[in-house]
C-alpha cells in the first residue's frame, strides 16, 4: 500500500502549531493526530481525554488505531516504548542523530523507536482513509529519530514552525490548565529559557534540511495573515491536491472548526465552531520591555535569519488567537462521544 505522507510539525511549543495543525484537520484527505510524541505516556498509560472530549481508552478514533497498529493497546509494551525513548529521543541526543551516518550502536534503538510511530501513522491513514497524516509534535530530536526511518516506511515532510520568540516566551509565562488531566498546569518557563529552547529547537530544525528532509519553513504570522494561502501551500508540499471547495471552513479572518482527535497539545485542541484569527500581538504590551530586549538579544541571529525586526515599533495591542483561554475542563459537548473522522 502507499505510505501517507507524514507532515511533522516542528519547532518549539507556543508557537501556534495547535491551531495550523486543527486547520489542516479540516482538509479532505488530511488527519491530524496532535502530538504523538506524547500519546504513549499520556494517553495510552495515564488515559488523559482525547480532543474530542473522550478518555483515550474510550475514543472511537484512537482504540480503532490501537486495533490496527498493534492488535490493540494491550498488546503494546508501553514501558519499552517510554525506555526508547529515553534511550534516543533528547535533545542531548541530536548532535549524534543528526550526523550523516548514525552509529550502529544506536542505529537498532532509534529504528524501533521510530517504527511505534511509523505503526501508528500507517494504522490512521488505514482507518480514515487520508493520504496526509499531521503529526505536531514539535519535537525536534523525535524528527531527527523519524529521518533515519526507510521511505517505505515514512513519508517524513517537516514543516518547520516559526514565531517571533517574543511572543513564544510570553506565552511561556502564562499560567494555562491541562483540562484533560483534571487541572493540572502545562510548563511555564522564564522568557531568557524559552528564548534559548527557541535558539536551540529551530537550530536543530533547521539541521534537517541540510541532511535531505523536505522542509517548508512557515511563520506563525504569516499564517494568520493569508490562512488558505497558507494550507495550500502546505498542502502542495505534502503532495495533496486540493479541490475548489476544499477549504470552506475559512472565510475572512476565521475559521471553522469541528471535533479533532488530537491525542495531546495546547488546550485549545478541545475548542470548536468559530474562531477568529487574527495577528497574536498581546505581547508587544504585555511582556515586559527589559524582557523583550533580553530575548530579542538571545535570540538575534535567528531572528534576523527569518526576517523578524530586532528592535520593535509599538504596535496596537490585540487579543491573540491562539491564546484565547481554553475551558477549565472540557464541555458537556466535547465529552459527548465522537465517531471516527
Amino acid at each position: 500500500m502507499n505510505v501517507a505522507s507524514v507532515l511533522f510539525l516542528g519547532g518549539l511549543g507556543r508557537s501556534g502549531t495547535t491551531l495550523l495543525e486543527r486547520a489542516l484537520n479540516e482538509i479532505p484527505g488530511v488527519c491530524a493526530l496532535g502530538e504523538v510524541v506524547h500519546l504513549w505516556q499520556r494517553d495510552v498509560r495515564d488515559d488523559e481525554r482525547c480532543g474530542c472530549g473522550e478518555r483515550f481508552s474510550g475514543c472511537v478514533f484512537w482504540q480503532a488505531v490501537g486495533e490496527e497498529a498493534f492488535g490493540g493497546w494491550d498488546r503494546l509494551d508501553i514501558s519499552r516504548v517510554l525506555a526508547l525513548r529515553d534511550a534516543v529521543e533528547r535533545t542531548r541526543h541530536i548532535p549524534l542523530l543528526a550526523r550523516r551516518r548514525l552509529a550502529e550502536s544506536r542505529r537498532g534503538d532509534v529504528l524501533a523507536y521510530g517504527a511505534y510511530y511509523a505503526a501508528i501513522y500507517r494504522a490512521a491513514a488505514a482507518i480514515t482513509g487520508a493520504s496526509v497524516i499531521v503529526d505536531s509534535s514539535k519535537h525536534s530530536a523525535l524528527a531527527h529519530c523519524l529521518r533515519w526511518m526507510r521511505p517505505g516506511a515514512i513519508d517524513l515532510r517537516v514543516v518547520h514552525v516559526i514565531r517571533d520568540p517574543r511572543g513564544v516566551a510570553y506565552s511561556w509565562t502564562k499560567k494555562v490548565l491541562r483540562p484533560e488531566s483534571d487541572g493540572d498546569e502545562m510548563t511555564r518557563y522564564s522568557p531568557a529559557h524559552s528564548a534559548l529552547l527557541w535558539t536551540a529547537h529551530n537550530t536543530a530544525i533547521d539541521l534537517l534540511g541540510r541532511r535531505g528532509v523536505p522542509v517548508s519553513r512557515l511563520r506563525y504570522e504569516e499564517f494568520l495573515a493569508d490562512p488558505a494561502g497558507t494550507l495550500r501551500h502546505l498542502a502542495a508540499f505534502a503532495g495533496l491536491e486540493l479541490t475548489p471547495d476544499a477549504l470552506t471552513f475559512l472565510d475572512p479572518g476565521h475559521v471553522e472548526l469541528g471535533l479533532g482527535h488530537s491525542a495531546a497539545g495546547n488546550p485549545m485542541r478541545f475548542r470548536s465552531g468559530r474562531l477568529p484569527l487574527h495577528p497574536d500581538d498581546a505581547w508587544r504590551t504585555h511582556l515586559a520591555p527589559a524582557q523583550r530586549r533580553l530575548v530579542a538579544a538571545l535570540c538575534a541571529p535567528l531572528l534576523r535569519r527569518y526576517g523578524y525586526p530586532v528592535r520593535l515599533t509599538p504596535p496596537a495591542p490585540s487579543t491573540a488567537a491562539c491564546d484565547i483561554p481554553a475551558p477549565s475542563r472540557p464541555t458537556a459537548d466535547q465529552l459527548n462521544p465522537v465517531a471516527s473522522d
